[in-house]
């Protein structure tokens, strides 16, 4: 097996385990605070342990800095936990923050959504911490407050309780083979709720399991252009992920390269994703040695800065 080939599988296998899991990993009612870093300024300690301790956003405008992967960013805002038609799920995590363009976009998208739908509303997982940065699990993404997670399951009829957004399960879309979507649960409102999401034009690309990418192609209607924004990706079974375009003017945000506008529903785009090595890959015969985490000094210089900047006010 080629080295590509082995670390193809092996993303894979950890996106599987991370982000792919992520609706479904309860939180808790009452979360512990990180303990205090023995020594902070250790210029070997993971980024991630400084960021995952900074409870409050930094001061001053929402400032992008760095890619989705490696970055952060100042002046984030909070998704409020409650709307007309939306609930935020997993409030242990406290990564309801993202750019003020986001926090619109996805109160925009809810509203949307209970039209065109008649759900009640979504179910907000994972926007970013409150400075972005790299998280304690689950994401390699979702740094720099422009990406966020939707979950596939309807937001139910009534305010949900605290304990209900820790522990609530999402409702897994793909059928046990992994080859298409399982139609008891995955109907037409899904495939609205994701074109709603793909025309916005913030957007930029949405990721879904292949098994949605394959029914979506399938069952669109009208006006398919949408579809060129949906890309398939492993681990999205319960939720979808949003990424949005560096918002305008903000000059240290580095997105991605635009996208083909082909809706990428051909089978020959669609293989790979069904192909017998991505259904069930065979582990590797020596387990990977683990990467040493991220460090500040790894990070874009600016993420210092916003690090030890004065909380803005609650």
């Amino acid at each position: 097996m080629s080295p590509r080939r082995i670390a193809s599988l092996l993303l894979m296998m950890t996106l599987l385990t991370t982000g792919g899991a992520l609706a479904q990993d309860k939180g808790s009612v009452t979360p512990k605070p990180l303990p205090p870093l023995a020594n902070p300024n250790d210029p070997k300690i993971g980024a991630k342990e400084l960021f995952a301790r900074k409870l409050l956003p930094s001061s001053g405008p929402a400032h992008i800095i760095g890619s989705y992967t490696k970055g952060c960013i100042g002046g984030a805002v909070e998704m409020p936990l409650n709307g007309d038609n939306w609930q935020v799920m997993r409030l242990s995590r406290n990564r309801n923050w993202g750019h003020p363009d986001t926090i619109a976009l996805i109160k925009r998208l809810a509203a949307k959504v209970h039209k065109d739908t008649g759900w009640p509303g979504i179910l907000v997982g994972d926007i970013g911490q409150p400075r972005g940065g790299p998280a304690l699990s689950g994401h390699a993404s979702h740094q720099i407050g422009i990406d966020a997670d939707i979950w596939l399951t309807p937001m139910p009829d009534h305010r949900l309780s605290r304990e209900e957004r820790e522990e609530m399960s999402a409702v897994m879309m793909v059928r046990e083979d992994r080859l298409d979507i399982d139609p008891k649960v995955f109907t037409l409102g899904h495939v609205l709720v994701l074109r709603d999401a793909a025309q916005e034009p913030a957007v930029q690309r949405i990721f879904v399991n292949p098994a949605i990418k394959k029914a979506l192609c399938r069952e669109a209607k009208g006006d398919r252009s949408w579809l060129s924004k949906i890309r398939p990706w492993w681990g999205h079974d319960y939720h979808f992920h949003i990424r949005m375009r560096c918002p305008a003017g903000a000059s240290e945000c580095q997105g991605q390269p635009s996208q083909s506008e082909d809706e990428g529903c051909k089978p020959s785009d669609l293989a790979y994703w069904f192909s017998e090595g991505m259904l069930h890959p065979k582990p590797p015969p020596e387990p990977p040695k683990p990467k040493p985490p991220m460090t500040l000094a790894q990070m874009p210089a600016a993420c210092k800065a916003v690090l030890h900047a004065g909380n803005a006010k609650p």
